[in-house]
């Protein structure tokens, strides 16, 4: 009788290669199309969307004739166009400089006071005992559907009547009212989301609640509080209404200064072009440096 080889010696016999790792031809087109034809769209649109930004940085390093004459898109074939001499003028035009610096007084506080203050309230809704608490929440998610428009002329009178309208601090002041609110709902939903049980650990080590938000809770905050930032950033950066309407000449961000050179365009387009180029570019500078922790501090703290 004859004896298989394989089963004489123990060597088990090699599988038949599975046609194409067993996937058919149509999850196979599945996962191409997926992984390459997505991301081919993608770039596409991140690209599309780039345009203006291009565009714009473009046209702020042609002279003035040339971009009366012609699109940005002619330095392509007559490169020879492209010079600094707008942001020369840009940096000789006072107004534009100022403004530019009045743009960081008021956004760096703004962001700044609205992150601590936010914090520390989103803690204390989050995990400290007080009477009302959560109807005190309730009207700070309830603040969320006020529209600014229609504070405009309260707050106007208010700060008029206590001397600081058309100053930088009624501007900054303004900002950090309308920015708590979604400030206290985003970071109290990511807070209450941090397990009781570290927290009672660090209390049992003897750590008060100053101590314990500090050392504890805000470093696990880093997510939410970048998203946080970025969304007051960005939002006092490119704010024309409030600082057209709260600041005077000396106190007036990029976008009144820029608004104010509209009506004079056919005397500063080569100081319109390079001011709105730099006016955008910076926060689109803090949005991809940031944008890791922009996504998921959004994710964490939005739904709890």
């Amino acid at each position: 009788m004859s004896t298989d080889a394989g089963s004489v010696t123990g060597a088990v016999p090699p599988p038949a290669p599975a046609a194409e790792d067993g996937r058919s031809l149509g999850s196979r087109i599945v996962e191409w199309v997926n992984g390459g034809l997505v991301r081919v769209f993608l770039v596409v649109v991140g690209l599309f969307w780039l345009v203006p930004t291009i565009g714009l940085f473009l046209a702020s390093l042609r002279a003035p004739q040339d971009m009366a004459a012609d699109g940005w898109w002619k330095v392509f074939t007559e490169p020879s166009q492209l010079t600094f001499g707008a942001y020369e003028t840009l940096l000789e035009n006072d107004d534009i400089t100022g403004s530019l610096l009045n743009t960081a007084y008021i956004t760096v506080p703004s962001t700044v006071l609205v992150v601590v203050i936010g914090s520390l309230a989103g803690y204390a809704f989050a995990w400290m005992e007080f009477p009302g608490r959560d109807w005190w929440f309730l009207a700070v998610v309830g603040l969320l559907v006020v529209p600014v428009q229609v504070a405009l002329i309260p707050i106007a009178e208010l700060f008029g009547g206590i001397g600081i309208f058309g100053s930088l601090t009624g501007v900054v002041l303004f900002h950090v009212g309308f920015g708590l609110p979604f400030a206290v709902f985003l970071l109290r939903n990511f807070f209450a989301e941090i397990p009781r049980e570290l927290l009672e650990a660090a209390r049992l080590d003897g750590a008060g609640e100053l101590r314990l938000f500090v050392r504890v809770v805000m470093p696990l905050a880093g997510p939410a509080i970048a998203a946080l930032g970025i969304f007051q950033f960005l939002w006092v950066w490119n704010d024309l209404l409030v600082a057209l309407i709260f600041s005077d000449a000396e106190s007036q961000p990029i976008t009144v200064a820029l608004q104010t050179q509209v009506r004079q365009f056919g005397n500063n387009i080569d100081v319109l072009a390079p001011g709105a180029f730099i006016s955008m570019v910076i926060p689109l500078v803090v949005f991809f440096a940031f944008q890791r922790q922009f996504v998921s501090g959004v994710m964490a703290g939005a739904v709890k």
